[in-house]
């Protein structure tokens, strides 16, 4: 009878560390495959930030030219202030701070100038037509390299507005 005892004493035994835990060597495989995943995965992520600060101007200057236009067509002539277009938009914000400006009779600019590390953008609508009574509003969102100062767009009446130096012309 001890012998069977003594037999299954060892064998409890030799289970029990088997099913003890993780040992050392284990836990540093995972932390290191982990720490490894992570400096993969962050630089993603914090160009997802940059985009997402990013696209707050773009959304403001797409409504302060759906707001030119709709100034247009009620008042004749382009607003020359965010706040005269009536769009309730901030001027400042964190990440940007916004301007506008009338370009003589033919077309109204503004612009997005970056707080910090983010791109800067400048948006126009002009007149575009060969006859006075044949113009249409055209409207032109351009983006800039990180850390440069926004260029207003060219608008000059009678072709559609182009990006100012630096800057390139944003699709949808």
């Amino acid at each position: 009878m001890k012998t069977e005892f003594k037999a299954k004493f060892l064998q409890y035994v030799s289970n029990r560390k088997k099913e003890e835990g993780f040992t050392l060597i284990e836990l540093l495989v995972v932390i290191i495959i982990i720490g490894i995943l992570a400096a993969i995965a962050l630089p993603s992520f914090l160009s997802q930030a940059n985009k997402a600060k990013q696209s707050e101007a773009k959304q403001y200057l797409a409504s302060i030219n759906k707001g030119q236009q709709a100034y247009y067509v009620e008042n004749t002539k382009f607003g020359a202030t965010i706040s005269e277009l009536g769009i309730g938009i901030k001027t400042e914000t964190n990440n940007y701070t916004y301007g506008a400006g009338l370009v003589a009779l033919v077309g109204a600019t503004a612009t997005a100038a970056p707080a910090t590390g983010l791109k800067p953008y400048a948006s126009g609508v002009g007149l575009v037509g060969a006859a006075a009574t044949d113009k249409t509003t055209q409207t032109l969102l351009c983006e800039g390299a990180v850390a440069t100062a926004p260029v207003v767009p060219t608008i000059d009446g009678t072709a559609e507005p182009t990006c100012g130096a630096g800057m390139s012309a944003v699709t949808k």
